[in-house]
């Protein structure tokens, strides 16, 4: 990716954020910087930020169809991304930002594995929007058979048991992006005996 003058006109990429997972939308119409800003907080959440590796890769496998560069949200403007969030994450092209003295947008180069360069922002190009996935939280309650010698509450047994639950429910279709997490009682304990959990609620 590149820094480029923000009213140059390019593809875009908005997101659509709501929670910790992101989609990216590729937008195929060409727009400035500060028109594709607009339109991905018009229609989706803002222009992508790229926090992480991950995010990176989700973008390069979505808009490498696109055979030119797009727009993303970070500007020169401190290098902070459209939506406030910090800059951390860093996918520069070697010798890039380049654009010492004017203010500039960032450009993702899909032939060059989606890194960034710096450039005019208002150049025309198609852009890349985010937005939020929704998120919601399902508590189950499970029911085990202490084997002899085992814990149930040591941790490295409760981690195989998460790892065993999202191997089968990856089978049976469930998304990746589903987090699985014990609730600790209060005492700190994921399991009881049933016989001391019915003494509890008789005292």
């Amino acid at each position: 990716m590149w820094d480029r003058d923000c009213s140059e006109t390019n593809f875009g990429v908005c997101c659509d954020v709501k929670g910790p997972n992101t989609t990216f939308v590729l937008t195929d119409r060409g727009m400035t910087w500060t028109e594709a800003q607009s339109y991905c907080r018009e229609h989706h959440t803002d222009l992508a930020s790229v926090r992480n590796l991950m995010e990176d890769q989700q973008l390069k496998e979505m808009a490498a169809t696109a055979g030119s560069p797009a727009w993303i949200g970070l500007s020169r403007d401190s290098w902070k991304w459209s939506d406030g969030s910090t800059y951390s994450f860093r996918h520069w092209q070697e010798s890039e930002p380049n654009y010492k003295s004017r203010k500039v947008c960032v450009a993702a180069a899909f032939h060059d594995s989606g890194k960034w360069y710096d450039d005019n922002c208002g150049k025309t190009r198609h852009f890349i929007c985010y937005k939020d996935v929704p998120v919601s939280m399902q508590v189950i309650k499970v029911r085990v058979e202490k084997p002899n010698g085992v814990d149930l509450n040591d941790q490295a047994f409760l981690d195989d048991m998460l790892v065993e639950a999202k191997k089968n429910l990856r089978a049976q279709g469930l998304d990746d992006n589903v987090q699985l997490a014990w609730r600790k009682q209060p005492d700190g304990q994921v399991f009881h005996k049933e016989e001391e959990k019915k003494k509890r609620n008789e005292l």
